[in-house]
């Protein structure tokens, strides 16, 4: 990777040179018959070797792919966009300690104006500059764990990063912050939530809808909201920290179990399900929204079990399905499926032999709704009481992405299909709710 060609090398690189065009220069591309003309901007240092980034008139950024029949041409010099790392504020030294983990996502990023760019913001410094703010609440301890979207990080990812979280903790730290991608992070926040157990501080989820570079951004607040809940929360649990409502008025924190986006791009697509979220934070003050909560301790000695088993698998019933599918996965090895059933709890009857060829086969089966309020129970109807004839546990009101994850965690742990069954049946860590509540925004 060359300086003068930040985040370009092999083959872009290559055709960059022999245009030479470097950043900043106006440059047009030809590929499959269309011209694109733009400034040529820098990428990201964790970008593949076979895209180059340019801005278009619009203002827009576009990635194009270069191939052997791709042509670049340089027409107009521009001014070289530099960017200088501003000093870090002075370090206040009663101020408590927040680790701020980078996995990638939308909120891990800092714009520069010179050229449009979004580039990765891991560092301190880069925090400090995109949200100054944070120099006043706490003295900010800045990880890279990965840069990558949401949807490519695998439970490996969530074993690494209760490790990474664990460390920080034992370091003394007030809190640690998550910063990840809002797609997947209710499944990294249930993973974590049963990866860190007796937690003495508050472990912090937190992400962004709208990039740094739309004046419509959250990331700021949600940064600055999940920092302050790290720094000064009183309780010590996995939360995810992001906006209540389309305003910013006031961030709520979500527990880890009992949280899902419910939306592609509002502010406010996170929303604790059958459960009250946990805390609010409206005024600059944290407020608890219900009594029952694990609290801050920071003599609690934190127990890591981050082992989990990739052989399960989350199968969605629907009309028609055919029942090879589950098939599929006892023949290939799994351990465990969770069931997204309908309604109460239930799939069709065509279905009932392969279930019982998976229990038969100690394949542990669970049962959960595709609804997204309310419980499952299996009592009610002939067809719930077949399925529990054959031996599919029900999970209650627990949400599908969080029984996948706890199933996987289960594995994790032992490998006795007995001890995995209670384990799963059991309520570790708020999976399951007390009594189902149903809040209408």
């Amino acid at each position: 990777m060359s300086e003068k060609f930040p985040g370009y090398r092999g083959k872009a690189l290559t055709m960059l040179k022999d245009a030479s065009a470097e950043i900043g220069d106006v440059i047009r591309v030809m590929k499959d018959g269309e011209a694109y003309e733009g400034v040529l901007i820098p990428r990201s240092e964790f970008g593949d070797d076979k895209h180059i980034v340019i801005k278009l008139k619009n203002g827009y950024n576009i990635g194009i792919q270069v191939t052997h029949e791709t042509k670049i041409e340089k027409i107009g010099t521009g001014a070289k966009p530099t960017f200088s790392k501003p000093p870090l504020p002075k370090q206040k030294s009663n101020f408590p300690r927040v680790a701020v983990l980078s996995t990638g996502g939308t909120i891990a990023s800092r714009v520069d104006y010179r050229t449009g760019g979004v580039r990765p913001a891991l560092t301190a410094n880069d925090l400090y500059s995109v949200v100054p703010e944070l120099s006043n609440i706490a003295t900010i301890e800045a990880e890279i764990l990965y840069s990558i979207f949401s949807e490519n990080i695998t439970p490996r990812d969530w074993t690494q990063t209760a490790k990474h979280v664990a460390k920080h903790i034992e370091d003394n730290v007030a809190g640690v912050v998550v910063a990840h991608g809002t797609d997947t992070m209710g499944y990294t926040a249930a993973a974590l939530s049963f990866a860190l157990q007796d937690l003495p501080v508050p472990v912090i989820l937190v992400g962004s809808q709208r990039s740094a570079d739309r004046p419509s951004s959250d990331a700021a607040t949600n940064l600055i909201g999940a920092v302050k809940a790290a720094a000064n929360a009183p309780f010590a649990e996995v939360v995810i920290a992001m906006h209540e409502t389309v305003s910013d008025r006031s961030i709520v924190f979500h527990r880890g179990t009992k949280v899902r986006k419910c939306h592609t791009s509002r502010r406010d697509a996170f929303k604790s399900i059958n459960m009250t979220p946990l805390a609010k934070l409206e005024n600059g003050e944290i407020r608890m929204l219900t009594e029952s909560y694990h609290k801050r301790d920071a003599k609690r000695e934190l127990t890591v079990k981050p082992i989990f088993d990739e052989k399960v698998a989350l199968a969605k019933f629907y009309p028609g399905m055919n029942p090879r599918a589950i098939d599929w996965y006892v023949d290939n090895g799994f351990k465990g499926i969770i069931l997204e059933g309908t309604g109460l709890g239930h799939v069709g009857s065509n279905c009932f032999s392969t279930l019982k060829k998976a229990i038969a086969n100690n394949v542990i089966v669970g049962m959960t709704s595709q609804c997204i309020w309310g419980q499952v129970n299996m009592n009610v109807y002939d067809t719930g009481r077949d399925l529990l004839e054959i031996g599919v546990i029900p999970l209650e009101d627990m949400l599908p992405e969080t029984a996948l994850v706890k199933m996987m965690w289960v594995f994790g742990q032992t490998e006795d299909i007995e001890e995995a069954k209670k384990l799963l049946s059991k309520n570790i860590i708020n999976e399951f709710s007390d009594r189902t509540v149903f809040e209408e925004s």
